[in-house]
């Protein structure tokens, strides 16, 4: 069985916590012997984010498992290959078009074998709900802070933080200039014709610069999220 492994890290300091590009490259080898496998090649990405599969490393693996030259993609953990659930599941299928099995060594996993495969698919699926269940209990905790009148994340356009740095209150200028956006909005002009009209009256941004339709549809978007909260 011909093999490749694949070694990522995005910053240096990942390296003192035993995932170094080295570290990783043991184990991959180490691996290949267990499956009595030609490794051919460790391929590196190294100061690379996992965040996305635009990495120089990642497109080399893929033309070698698009071109069928290769039947196993050995990797030292999951998270090496990418951090997204949906990026995995794309691999994996990808993957498996091409008839490459996946093996890691953390997880003690390769999609070579049914249950394999079965195992893979659990743990994407627990992944996926747990990132839900996160995003659920943020938007949760978010709510709450807005119906306290407390600030959550950004501060939307026509308020500012209070005196006590946790509550909103409105801001008077702003509160004027969204004034106008509304009802310029409800009249059925466009962002751009609203910049304009905001311009020939002087108003000005949050960031003290003229009105853009980009500035426009970013307050008509924030609109509304903290008229809900019991301003202090």
């Amino acid at each position: 069985m011909k093999a490749v492994g694949y070694v990522r890290v995005s910053t240096e300091k990942q390296a003192d916590r035993g995932v170094s590009l080295e570290a990783q490259a043991e184990k991959i080898r180490a691996m290949a012997v267990v499956h009595n496998a030609e490794l051919l090649d460790i391929i590196v990405d190294g100061g690379e984010s996992a965040k996305s599969l635009q990495r120089p490393g990642m497109e080399r693996l893929l033309a070698l498992v698009d071109g069928k030259r290769i039947q196993a993609v050995i990797v030292a953990k999951l998270d090496r290959l990418t951090r997204s659930v949906k990026d995995l599941c794309e691999l994996l299928e990808r993957f498996e078009r091409r008839g490459v099995a996946l093996v890691s060594v953390a997880e003690s996993l390769d999609t070579s074998s049914a249950a394999g495969r079965l195992v893979l698919n659990i743990m994407t699926a627990v992944s996926q709900w747990e990132r839900e269940a996160i995003g659920e209990r943020t938007r949760d905790a978010m709510r709450h802070k807005l119906s306290l009148g407390e600030r959550a994340g950004n501060i939307a356009y026509g308020y500012r933080l209070a005196g006590d740095g946790r509550h909103l209150e409105p801001d008077p200028a702003e509160q004027t200039a969204l004034e106008e956006i509304r009802r310029l909005r409800c009249e059925g002009a466009t962002m751009r014709g609203i910049a304009k009209a905001l311009n020939a009256r002087s108003f000005r941004t949050r960031r003290d610069t003229a009105w853009r339709l980009e500035s426009v549809a970013r307050v008509l978007k924030q609109d509304g999220s903290p008229r809900s909260a019991q301003i202090h």
